[in-house]
């Protein structure tokens, strides 16, 4: 049953701009799939999708592809320039601000480029948190994530 719905989501995903998870859980009743919010944001979680801008100025859910590390870094960069706000700390956590909605492509993007120390990140709308294991590593991470973005509006 798990891998049937991953799979309808694959396809209303790939058929339709989907930017939201409610939209999502719409076209997966009309699909005849019961589901709850946790269990889309699950399954989001594991299909690894992200949100990227669409066509009308929106945001919709894609698969993060992943076929080559360069392109990969490139598109995290990208993610960091077009989204990240704000990148400030905490004791050993790092708070990242983004655009309304971005928050989950952001911490995709994070847990993604394997930043030494950093052990996990939750994702709202708009705020993220870090987990990094010192406070040394916490600026170290800081720093990186700011000189990837020092183009853009921080």
């Amino acid at each position: 049953m798990k891998s049937q719905r991953q799979n309808a989501i694959l396809r209303i995903i790939s058929n339709n701009d989907i930017e939201t998870q409610e939209d999502l859980m719409d076209l997966l009743k009309e699909a005849g799939y019961d589901v709850t919010q946790a269990t889309i944001s699950r399954d989001i979680r594991e299909l690894k999708l992200t949100k990227i801008a669409n066509d009308h100025g929106g945001q919709k859910y894609s698969v993060m592809h992943q076929n080559n590390n360069k392109d990969i870094s490139d598109k995290y960069i990208r993610i960091f320039h077009d989204a990240l706000v704000s990148v400030d700390t905490a004791q050993n956590i790092l708070v990242l601000k983004t655009v309304a909605g971005m928050a989950m492509a952001v911490a995709a993007a994070v847990d993604s480029m394997h930043f030494e120390g950093v052990v996990g990140c939750i994702a709202g709308d708009d705020t993220i948190f870090c987990a990094v294991r010192t406070v040394e590593e916490t600026f170290k991470v800081a720093d990186k994530i700011r000189k990837l973005t020092s183009d853009s509006k921080m």
